[in-house]
């Protein structure tokens, strides 16, 4: 398996699907990142596929220390404050620069939430094994591993997973992800996740203002409408900052509904409040 993996997806729903073959796991609420145990290193990818491990050496570490090598893990690195999941402290983590991000995970340490495996140290590249083979797999993997790597919580159970979803929310957990049994890996919207969170996801095309300090982002709407976002804040304007440094300038257009912008390279999905979407500027609220 080369580095970057292309990442799986899950698709805003209202409510859980239920029925035979499904497993349901908690929806942490930090950000995406691939663990990878390489021969002698161990680095973190991001969805986007940027190499993020000088922004969470800590993961990194702990997955050197405890992980046998060739194995490639799917999950979220999350950080918790006052006993909680807090997504601020990890978007101001991955917003940082490294010697921030050192500071910052010496007063917040990382816990990674693994919900997936993608190569195990024996049997290699899993992705083509149903979910339940890969589950089962990821467990034998972690039986012995201490925190902070640890995997998620799953079930069967569509009665335990409500229960997840109405009663967790308290304690930072976002929603739930429901997935086949039978479903194999592989990049795009495979899965299905609840949400407490009134938001859709966008695809980022472009924004204004300088790439080191965009003001505003143009982004694409689940039904393909393209609009402007309202003007950002500064953690999410230096969130996105760092797509556009590792991806590169983008290009100058200039579109009717949007008017001037940059391009920005595919690979930047952020939420956006879904009572905003049916106006020209929507509002958003965090970097995915």
């Amino acid at each position: 398996m080369e580095f970057p993996v292309e990442v799986a997806l899950a698709r805003a729903v209202p409510r859980l699907p239920t029925g035979d073959g499904w497993w349901y796991e908690i929806k942490f609420d930090g950000h995406r990142a691939v663990l990878w145990r390489e021969a002698e290193t161990a680095r973190v990818q991001a969805r986007s596929g940027r190499d993020v491990t000088a922004v969470w050496l800590d993961l990194a570490l702990a997955a050197f220390h405890t992980l046998p090598p060739g194995t490639v893990l799917d999950g979220e690195a999350v950080i918790y404050r006052d006993g909680r999941v807090d997504f601020g402290a990890a978007q101001s983590r991955a917003a940082s620069a490294p010697p921030r991000a050192r500071d910052l995970a010496e007063r917040w340490p990382a816990t990674f939430a693994a919900w997936d495996i993608l190569q195990h140290p024996v049997h290699g590249d899993v992705r083509g094994r149903p979910y339940s083979e890969r589950r089962a797999l990821l467990l034998d993997v972690l039986a012995d591993v201490p925190p902070p790597i640890q995997a998620v919580p799953a079930t069967d159970d569509p009665t335990v997973a409500q229960v997840w979803y109405d009663t967790l929310h308290e304690q930072g957990i976002e929603g739930v992800v429901a997935k086949r049994a039978s479903s194999l890996y592989r990049s795009g919207r495979i899965w299905q996740k609840v949400r407490h969170a009134e938001t859709v996801d966008a695809e980022v095309v472009g924004h204004t203002g300088p790439g080191a300090r965009p003001r505003a982002l143009v982004v694409e709407l689940p039904d393909g409408r393209r609009a402007l976002s309202q003007a950002l804040t500064a953690p999410l304007a230096a969130a996105v900052s760092a797509h556009i440094a590792s991806a590169g300038p983008g290009r100058r257009v200039h579109a009717r509904a949007t008017g001037s912008y940059t391009t920005v390279s595919p690979g930047l999905t952020v939420e956006v409040l879904a009572g905003t979407t049916r106006h020209p500027v929507v509002t958003v609220t965090r970097v995915r």
